[in-house]
């Protein structure tokens, strides 16, 4: 397994996750799914959420570039070991698993409802 440093710059979202409220997208959830696999493999991902943490989009040149010439409509943006990997959408399982160079299982495919709400802190 190769152990790439992944980095997700996600549009802005109430929460660190997205899986927020009641009304949760299941491309979010499928995707978190797929980032706890990815990680139980050794992967190295860090998620950046650019109403929480706007400096890691400004002071990374290739995502600034990119937001300059596409715009906050365009994210997500996936970087692998500091390239653009992948723009627009969340990577699915497999693709994540080729960046890691191993096999990738069936993702789960439970909905999950939302968890985070005003008791919880996230939101």
């Amino acid at each position: 397994m190769r152990n790439p440093e992944i980095k997700v710059f996600d549009p802005a979202m109430c929460c660190s996750t997205g899986l927020c409220g009641v009304d949760v997208d299941q491309r979010l959830v499928t995707f978190a799914a797929d980032l706890d696999w990815t990680k139980k493999q050794g992967a190295r991902i860090e998620r950046f959420n650019l109403s929480q943490q706007p400096m890691a989009f400004v002071n990374n040149v290739a995502v600034k570039t990119f937001l300059d010439r596409s715009g906050q409509d365009a994210l997500p943006l996936v970087l692998v070991d500091g390239e653009i990997a992948l723009a627009g959408r969340y990577p699915q399982r497999a693709e994540l698993a080729r960046w890691l160079g191993i096999t990738p299982e069936a993702p789960a495919t439970a909905p999950v409802s939302g968890h985070c709400g005003p008791r919880t802190g996230c939101c």
